[in-house]
């Protein structure tokens, strides 16, 4: 399949059913608000390097938790009742994604590139509009771990996240879904496989389920 470009000006998304095999839909296009919120209502996100165009994925099949298939372990559960984290929602996402974008990953040894300047502008626009949203994870008194994403409608669409101490982005990021669930979202997209995020719940559904769940959720 030939790749679609977007133009500056004009991003018309194509049908997600024409992305290629590796998920990339579409080439170009910019980073306004109303051309995010267009991806992401058909479930199309931004990822690419500095350096690149504008690559946007929709992979087959998708990552995704429903939130009431949370798994929280044993462990994680002791961590939780210890009560060490202290647990926030929108209170510093500058510094959740700032954080997220210079974190380091296991086994990862560049840069995490993807999250660009101009995508850390793109969602800061984003959450001033109230589109984006983060979660965070404190340990006296310091931001250790957290998470960001993009909510529409019932669906959130996870974006990254980060943990300087052991466990704190797997509390932040049940203690997310829990709130999630509680204010009616029904869908959380996590986009790709990772071990991670299966031990909490995560599994495979395909595209075409995924864009009916969309087209159910999102007004």
């Amino acid at each position: 399949m030939d790749l679609v470009y977007l133009s500056q000006h004009n991003c018309n998304f194509p049908s997600p059913e024409i992305a290629r095999e590796d998920g990339i839909l579409a080439v170009g296009g910019n980073l306004h608000l109303d051309t995010l919120l267009r991806a992401y209502k058909i479930g199309t996100f931004p990822w690419f390097n500095e350096g690149e165009p504008i690559l946007w994925y929709h992979p087959n099949p998708r990552f995704v938790l429903f939130p009431e298939n949370l798994v929280i372990s044993h462990s994680m559960r002791n961590v939780i009742n210890k009560h060490s984290f202290r647990f926030t929602h929108n209170k510093n996402f500058g510094q959740t994604i700032r954080n997220c974008r210079i974190a380091k990953r296991k086994g990862f040894t560049g840069e995490n590139t993807w999250i660009t300047d101009d995508i850390e502008i793109a969602y800061n626009r984003l959450f001033e509009n109230g589109y984006a949203h983060s979660a965070e994870a404190w340990l006296n008194g310091e931001l250790v771990g957290g998470l960001y994403g993009v909510m529409i409608g019932k669906v959130f669409f996870g974006e990254s996240m980060y943990s300087n101490v052991p466990n704190a982005s797997k509390f932040a990021f049940i203690k997310m879904v829990q709130l999630l669930m509680k204010n009616g979202v029904e869908v959380i997209d996590c986009q790709i496989f990772t071990p991670h995020l299966q031990s909490l719940g995560a599994d495979y559904i395909s595209r075409e389920d995924f864009c009916a769940l969309l087209k159910k959720f999102i007004p």
